[in-house]
C-alpha cells in the first residue's frame, strides 16, 4: 500500500515488494506521473554507473537486470491481464472503504488489503481436468507466490455487520473480507461470461497516414490533427501505437513554426484516420502540413 502518489512512495512500495517477493525480470505499468518518475530517477542513478559492469555482475550473481517497461501513453487498455484484475477490485474496494473506511485504522487496512490479495490469488489459472476426479486440484496464483498447496482460509468464526462495531478491530477486517469474497466471486464471474464483439482485422494505420487525435482533455472544439511518423509493430506484426506529429497554428509571418515540431506516442484506439498515405514512404517535416 502506498501512502501517496509521488515518485518517492512508489520506489518505497516497489522495495518492499522485491524484498517479500524477491527478484523480478520485468516491470510493467502505466504511464503513472509517479512510474515515469520513478524510471527517470532509476535510469539516472543506472546512467551513473558502469552499466556493462553492472549487467555482468548481476548475471554472475544470478540475478536478473530489471527491464521498466510502461504501456504506451493513453492507453492503460494495454495493460490487459492486469488492468482486468483492477477492475475487478477496484469497484468492490471503492464501496466497501467509501462505507466503511472509517473504522479501519492503518493496521486494520493494510491487513484489509492482504486479505483481499490472497482472495484474487486463490482464482484458478486453468480448468483442464476439472471433470477427472484423479486430477490435480487447479493451479492458482498462490501456488506459484507461496510454493505450497494448502488454501489460505479464514479463521473460525460467524462474522456479520455487528462486527463493523465490535471492539475487536481483527473482526471488522474478516467481516469485510467476506463481504469483498462474495461480491468479487459474483462480479468476476460475470466477466469471464463476456463476448467480444470485434472479430474481424482492419487495415493497420501506416505511415503518412493523416489521422484525428482523441484528446479527452482538450478544449471545446478543438481537433487536433496529426501525421504518422513512425509506427510500432506488436509481437503478431500488428501495429497498435504510433509516433505522430502534431500541426499547430503557431507560425511566424513567414508560415515558419515558431517552436519545435511536437511529437506524440498514441495507440490506435486513440486516433481516427482521415486521409490514408498514398505511399509507403516516410513522410518529411515539409511534407506536413500544419491544421
Amino acid at each position: 500500500m502506498a501512502t501517496s502518489l509521488d515518485t518517492s512512495s512508489f520506489i518505497n512500495v516497489l522495495r518492499r515488494f522485491v524484498s517479500i517477493r524477491g527478484t523480478i525480470r520485468q516491470l510493467r505499468s502505466d504511464r503513472g506521473t509517479n512510474f515515469v518518475g520513478a524510471n527517470r530517477e532509476l535510469r539516472k542513478a543506472v546512467e551513473e554507473m558502469n552499466d556493462d559492469h553492472l549487467q555482468h555482475h548481476l548475471s554472475n550473481l544470478g540475478c536478473d537486470y530489471i527491464i521498466f517497461k510502461p504501456n504506451t501513453p493513453s492507453a492503460s487498455h494495454m495493460g490487459g491481464v492486469w488492468e482486468r484484475q483492477i477492475r475487478t477490485v477496484r469497484s468492490i474496494l471503492s464501496s466497501l472503504t467509501n462505507d466503511f473506511g472509517a473504522s479501519l485504522d492503518d493496521d486494520s487496512l493494510r491487513t484489509f488489503l492482504c486479505e483481499t490479495m490472497a482472495i484474487v490469488n486463490c482464482r484458478p489459472l486453468t480448468v483442464d481436468g476439472l471433470n477427472d476426479p484423479l486430477a490435480n486440484e487447479p493451479l492458482t496464483p498462490n501456488h506459484l507466490l507461496t510454493m505450497k498447496s494448502t488454501i489460505i482460509l479464514p479463521p473460525p468464526g460467524n462474522f456479520q455487520r455487528s462486527d463493523l462495531y465490535c471492539r475487536k478491530r481483527w473482526r471488522r477486517v474478516q467481516y469485510l473480507a467476506n463481504v469483498f469474497w462474495t461480491r468479487w466471486k459474483r462480479e468476476f464471474l460475470q466477466t469471464l461470461q463476456e463476448r467480444r464483439k470485434w472479430s474481424d482485422s482492419q487495415r493497420n494505420i501506416s505511415i503518412g497516414d493523416v489521422v484525428l487525435i482523441k484528446e479527452d482533455n482538450s478544449p471545446r472544439n478543438s481537433w487536433p490533427l496529426g501525421l504518422v511518423m513512425e509506427t510500432i509493430p506488436s509481437s503478431d506484426g500488428l501495429i497498435r501505437s504510433v509516433r505522430l506529429s502534431v500541426g499547430n497554428t503557431n507560425l511566424n509571418r513567414k508560415g515558419q513554426r515558431n517552436r519545435p515540431l511536437q511529437v506524440l506516442e498514441r495507440p490506435i484506439h486513440k486516433l481516427v484516420v482521415l486521409c490514408e498515405a498514398e505511399t509507403g514512404e516516410a513522410p518529411t517535416e515539409e511534407l506536413f502540413v500544419p491544421n
